[in-house]
């Protein structure tokens, strides 16, 4: 089996390097994470430890400059395989490409050189745990109707407002907060700003409890004439809304390659559980309509995972659009919400059962089709590109 899966990963032409790392950070999972996410998922919040010890071992953040604490390598490949091992060993309540591959480059691309020596290093090494919050009660995927503000003062800036369902919210010590740009007249004028644990007027809401992914920490967060020191704005005043666009490409493809890997592994659990379940004398397996159900699910996985592949090497020639992103976590995220869903049935009252890992699964995935843009969102930004009048097909 383990020879069969290294066979069909060569095939997508990992590096040498990257199956070492594979295996590697697989170890890792299975010593320093698995045994530990059941009781995170009780207490509804990881431990920092988590973070801190996949910092010693090289394995949070690989993409920052070596002088930085990374690897320095930016092949994309490299968080592909945290994601896809994170989510085979079960443990996706742990946001950690959200800390490394999210919200890192925000620092990497806008940070000054002492806002990244303090960031990127802190966060490389799991001392720093960093978040980003942008949604509001009023503002979710529509981000120009956001109504926190930032002043500048002079010297400083001063925060206002609040936001909601921010994940690592409970564990961030960084947070870059998105505001409205006070004096500049456009809804789009948005700028980045750095909060960070303990500064004065910043308070957390309660961890949220959710329908899944209950070991990820998920707060509000209000702020009240915080104090932003020059220091801690990211990048030039205004441009807040832009800096977040150019990042949401690659934010849909991880969220998709998350689904897909989940998808792939809900197919794999229901493939097992079929073969053993009997019923009217022989295994549901041997029914046409768990062979035919499964058999679509399968070639759409093929399909998906190759696409994903495509995108992840477009992503690394700096060519993924937007439209290119969108359509993957579309894809992706539907069909996970299928699969998983398909799980459950045939799995039939045992799908129901906590104790069974498909229920689980089932609740965590209803997400994918919400966070980083709905799919409602992802197919308006399709149907324009469609009717755009520079339309081209992928094949084109």
């Amino acid at each position: 089996m383990e020879a069969t899966a290294s066979k069909q990963k060569n095939k997508r032409n990992f590096t040498e390097d990257q199956m070492m790392f594979r295996e590697a950070y697989r170890v890792f999972l299975a010593d320093e994470i698995v045994p530990h996410m059941e009781q995170w998922r009780k207490d509804g919040i990881v431990d920092r430890s988590a973070f801190k010890k996949a910092g010693d071992m090289g394995f949070l953040m690989i993409w920052p400059d070596e002088k930085y604490g990374g690897l320095g390598d930016r092949d994309f490949k490299y968080e592909q395989i945290i994601m896809e091992e994170t989510c085979r060993a079960g443990c996706l309540d742990w946001f950690n490409t959200l800390h490394s591959r999210l919200v890192g480059p925000y620092f990497d691309k806008l940070g000054t050189d002492a806002q990244k020596e303090k960031f990127l290093t802190g966060a490389a090494s799991g001392d720093i745990i960093l978040a980003v919050a942008m949604s509001e009660p009023d503002a979710g995927s529509d981000l120009s109707s956001m109504r926190s503000t930032l002043e500048d003062k002079g010297d400083h800036f001063l925060l206002n407002g609040n936001k909601t369902y921010i994940s690592n919210g409970i564990n961030g010590d960084a947070i870059v907060v998105a505001a409205k740009t006070v004096g500049i007249e456009s809804r789009h004028a948005m700028t980045l700003c750095v909060v960070e644990g303990g500064m004065e007027g910043f308070k957390r809401g309660a961890n949220l409890a959710k329908m899944g992914l209950k070991g990820q920490d998920t707060a509000e967060l209000f702020f009240d004439n915080v104090k932003i020191p020059k220091e801690n704005i990211l990048g030039e005043p205004g441009k807040g809304f832009s800096y977040l666009m150019t990042g949401l490409a690659e934010e849909r493809l991880i969220i998709a390659v998350q689904s897909a890997v989940n998808a792939r592994k809900a197919f794999n659990l229901t493939r097992e559980f079929v073969m053993e379940r009997k019923a009217f004398g022989k295994t549901i397996s041997a029914l046409q309509n768990t062979q035919f159900t499964m058999a679509q699910m399968d070639a759409e996985l093929d399909m998906l995972e190759v696409y994903i592949d495509h995108c992840v090497e477009l992503n690394n020639r700096s060519e993924l659009t937007a439209n290119a992103g969108a359509k993957v976590k579309l894809l992706a995220t539907e069909l996970e919400g299928r699969m998983t869903d398909l799980g459950v049935q045939l799995h039939g009252g045992a799908g129901y059962m906590s104790e069974y890992e498909i229920s689980r699964m089932y609740t965590d995935a209803r997400v994918s089709r919400i966070y980083g843009g709905a799919s409602e969102i992802m197919k308006l930004i399709i149907g324009r590109d469609i009717f755009s009048e520079g339309y081209r097909s992928i094949i084109d």
